[in-house]
């Protein structure tokens, strides 16, 4: 009956039970008569007291339920339906603001256009990672974000004078031949800008994907752990031939 309104089979079930109930029942009453699973009953006991349409009370420590009186819920039904109907009429529906595409750009003056435009834009924070002669152009940009009071830090490639802007620097061994020019610019968690050289230019991806902006930012992260972890242990990991040879192998 009420699954007509919405409920799910079971609610009904006992909502019938105890309707057709001229005194209160317990559980396993109710589990008989309604052919709903032991397992099940409580959950559906609780999900109807929730909605308003059963009534609770103890006899002896025993949990009693009763139906709500049928005209009273027919009444209870109603108004819930017309305010429902009410609701609907002066709802707005608009599309959820997601953009899961993925833009390419091969461009390096387009993609440097780009990471100046994302850094204008932000509002509370600015990841950026890249060489240290790719940044330094972008500096008096993130200087003045900083006094805005935007949140930034900054993982550079080489040696780089960043002034009072929180900043890690990664000074590359000179065996380090596998280490390769990159950019990465992350705004707000919202929005990336990722680069790298493939064919002796830089190409690169900018998107406002969930996903790829979680990624991003822990790749981020994972290379400032690793910069400092190696900053301060530099004597001992390069003294370890498995060790080293590994870091000798990333490329980022």
């Amino acid at each position: 009956m009420l699954q007509k309104f919405g409920f799910t089979q079971y609610e009904s079930q006992v909502f019938e039970v105890l309707t057709a109930s001229n005194s209160p029942m317990d559980a396993t009453t109710i589990v008989k008569y309604s052919q709903v699973p032991k397992s099940k009953v409580y959950e559906v006991l609780q999900r109807l007291v929730e909605k308003g349409m059963i009534l609770t009370s103890f006899n002896d420590r025993k949990k009693l339920y009763t139906a709500l009186p049928l005209e009273t819920t027919i009444e209870k039904l109603t108004s819930e339906f017309q305010s429902n109907v009410e609701e609907l009429k002066i709802k707005e529906f608009s599309l959820p603001d997601s953009d899961d595409r993925v833009w390419t750009l091969q461009n390096d003056t387009s993609i440097s256009v780009l990471i100046k435009e994302c850094i204008q834009k932000a509002d509370k924070q600015i990841l950026i990672t890249g060489w240290s002669d790719e940044l330094t152009p972008l500096l008096p940009h993130l200087q003045k974000k900083h006094k805005e009071g935007v949140n930034i830090e900054l993982l550079s490639v080489g040696d780089l004078d960043t002034g009072n802007i929180p900043s890690h620097l990664l000074l590359p061994d000179e065996q380090h031949e596998a280490l390769e020019r990159h950019k990465i610019v992350i705004v707000d968690e919202q929005e990336i800008l990722f680069a790298g050289v493939e064919k002796g230019y830089f190409q690169g991806i900018h998107t406002l994907s969930k996903p790829l902006v979680k990624f991003f930012t822990e790749f981020f992260y994972h290379d400032v752990a690793l910069t400092e972890i190696t900053k301060k242990y530099e004597s001992v990991l390069i003294e370890d031939d498995e060790i080293r040879e590994i870091l000798m192998k990333l490329r980022y």
